[in-house]
């Protein structure tokens, strides 16, 4: 993993999401049990990829907006 792109490490971890989306957090199949990566930290590592892959800081001014309210 250590030589895998930004792009292609947000593709894996995407896929982590899905997995836990789709199949749970956590399941037992007979004694072994399988507790899968916690998804605030998958979003936060997917975050941190996107910002990297687009060339900004993670969090900094994300969802802001700017309104001009103009007299007349």
């Amino acid at each position: 993993m250590e030589n895998m792109t930004a792009q292609e490490l947000l593709e894996q971890i995407d896929k982590a999401i899905i997995n836990i989306t789709v199949g749970g957090q956590s399941y037992k199949i007979g004694s072994r049990q399988l507790t899968r990566a916690d998804l605030k930290t998958l979003y936060d590592i997917k975050n941190d990829l996107t910002a990297q892959i687009v060339g900004s800081t993670p969090g900094f001014l994300d969802d802001c907006y700017v309104a001009v309210f103009d007299q007349r």
